[in-house]
């Protein structure tokens, strides 16, 4: 069970690492635009196209959302 743990938590801090380069990707194309910044590639651009996806799915999409947010809170709230 040990073994279990220990890659749950590199898999946490994994997940982690990766929502902090999305908001920094998200940050910088906001403030230098998309047009320069090819290294974050379109951050913004597939965020933009999740959210629409999950507002034309109405009421599925909703559903959606709400397991995500459960997802990260129940996350965050074991991690603290």
């Amino acid at each position: 069970m040990k073994g279990f743990e220990l890659v749950k938590g590199w898999a946490r801090e994994l997940v982690d690492i990766m929502l902090l380069f999305i908001a920094l990707g998200v940050l910088v194309q906001i403030i230098f635009g998309t047009d320069s910044t090819s290294y974050f590639g379109k951050i913004t651009g597939n965020l933009m196209a999740f959210v629409t996806q999950l507002g034309s799915n109405g009421f599925v999409g909703l559903i959606a959302l709400l397991i995500i947010i459960s997802i990260f809170t129940k996350r965050t709230s074991t991690t603290s």
